[in-house]
């Protein structure tokens, strides 16, 4: 059996998502789909445009047969945290064969060979990167250079294969490859030749135009545009959503919660946020007093070692005071459940594989997440199955999922959809 895993958030699914889809069947050929995406924030540090119950529902029209969530521990992390989680949860479904990832280079071979020095990380490459980490580059930046550095002197790869290796689906393609040597997987990669705008172009560009150029027009209601870029099926759902009252959803429409609650803090408040080191936490004190917007905070904490991204994923760190130790725990012992939101008739037959296979709770019903532990000990007591599952982190890790959609819903223009617990009463997508 061939089980294709795809890596995604679909933040709008549009037309270069269902080219990735259909080039990556093709090269597998597989029974099944399944696709790990991010919840209801993104790794780019902002609130998805459209809900995970509705990225879902166009996911599983557009030929995924089983949706997974990133549980938000993951999701908002840099691109070593997301691939860990997302690479863990394809491993720990015990049937994914095969991923297929988009690449800007499409060399298989160049990124295997630096991935596996960044996996390693020899003693020379470390010192290099501490080089360049304290001569205030970034960490990408740093990075990137004691690539350069160590492939040339040791006669490995010229710069020219560095370089070519440097935008943002080949970053997270290296540490895809990575993962997948962390938890000493047999699922065998694949890359596909990225097509059309790059991730964070901004310009119309067609039928093939980014995900961020589709939320632009969105934001500027520019609806004929949109439907170019995408699926008519995606453009039926962002319509039904959107007249519903439940999206869109932009980053500024947190902006007084986020600028407010920053002005209640001080340093003290936030040293033991993840992502809050190198003074970056005086940074964000000072510019939340000085801004009046999200736009105007980004700016002003800006500086060469932190990226408009980073400085995006550690606010909402902050907002939901997600702390260092429960990402050390979560990076270190992987995905605790898996999370279904969705799948089609062809999925539940994968399902029913799946839980006779997997060593961790698979939840389709998120209201019973205790009740699921409970029984997990009983099987325990009773020997009847290996489970690996750390409790505490299941817990704070589910629990943190349910936080922060009960946060997002309240930005829903229609306040009838902005009720709590809106995660353990959504019923899953099932598509007939």
């Amino acid at each position: 059996m061939k089980v294709l895993g795809v890596i995604v958030e679909y933040n709008p699914f549009h037309n270069g998502h269902l080219y990735h889809l259909k080039k990556a069947k093709e090269i597998v050929k597989p029974d099944f789909t399944i696709a790990v995406m991010s919840g209801n924030f993104v790794q780019r540090g902002e609130p998805a445009i459209l809900d995970k119950f509705a990225r879902t529902e166009i996911a599983l029209n557009m030929g995924i047969d089983i949706v997974i969530e990133l549980p938000f521990v993951y999701s908002i992390q840099d691109a070593n945290g997301f691939a860990l989680g997302s690479i863990g949860i394809l491993e720990r479904t015990k049937v994914v064969t095969d991923i297929v990832f988009g690449s800007e280079s499409a060399d298989i071979e160049t990124l295997n060979i630096i991935s596996d020095i960044i996996y390693k990380q020899p003693d020379k490459f470390k010192n290099l990167l501490k080089k360049y980490l304290k001569e205030g580059y970034s960490f990408p930046n740093a990075r990137k250079y004691a690539l350069i550095h160590f492939f040339e002197k040791n006669n490995i790869l010229k710069k020219e294969k560095v370089l070519a290796i440097e935008k943002s689906n080949d970053i997270l393609g290296l540490e895809y490859l990575k993962a997948l040597k962390y938890y000493n997987s047999k699922i065998v990669p694949h890359v596909i030749q990225r097509q059309g705008a790059n991730y964070n172009d901004e310009e119309f560009k067609g039928n093939f135009s980014s995900a961020t150029a589709i939320r632009k027009l969105w934001k500027e209601e520019m609806y004929e545009l949109i439907k170019e870029s995408v699926p008519q099926k995606t453009y039926e759902i962002l319509k039904r959503e959107e007249n519903l009252g439940k999206a869109p959803i932009f980053i500024e429409d947190y902006e007084i919660s986020l600028l407010s609650f920053l002005r209640t803090l001080n340093r003290d408040d936030i040293q033991e946020i993840f992502g809050i080191n190198e003074g970056l936490e005086q940074r964000i004190i000072e510019a939340a007093k000085q801004s009046a917007s999200i736009i105007e905070f980004y700016r002003l904490v800006k500086a060469k070692r932190f990226t408009y991204t980073r400085i995006k994923r550690t606010l909402l760190s902050i907002y939901f005071r997600l702390k260092k130790d429960l990402i050390y725990d979560a990076n270190k012992y992987g995905p605790q459940y898996l999370r279904v939101l969705g799948f089609t008739k062809k999925g539940r037959k994968l399902l029913s594989v799946m839980r006779e296979q997997v060593a961790y709770p698979i939840i389709v019903t998120p209201s019973n997440y205790i009740s699921i532990i409970k029984n997990i000990e009983r099987d325990l007591d009773n020997k009847r199955k290996e489970w690996e599952i750390k409790k505490n982190l299941y817990f704070k890790m589910i629990e943190y999922d349910f936080k922060v959609s009960n946060v997002y819903s309240m930005y829903y223009k229609n306040k009838e959809f902005s009720r709590g617990e809106i995660d353990k009463k959504a019923k899953i997508i099932i598509l007939k």
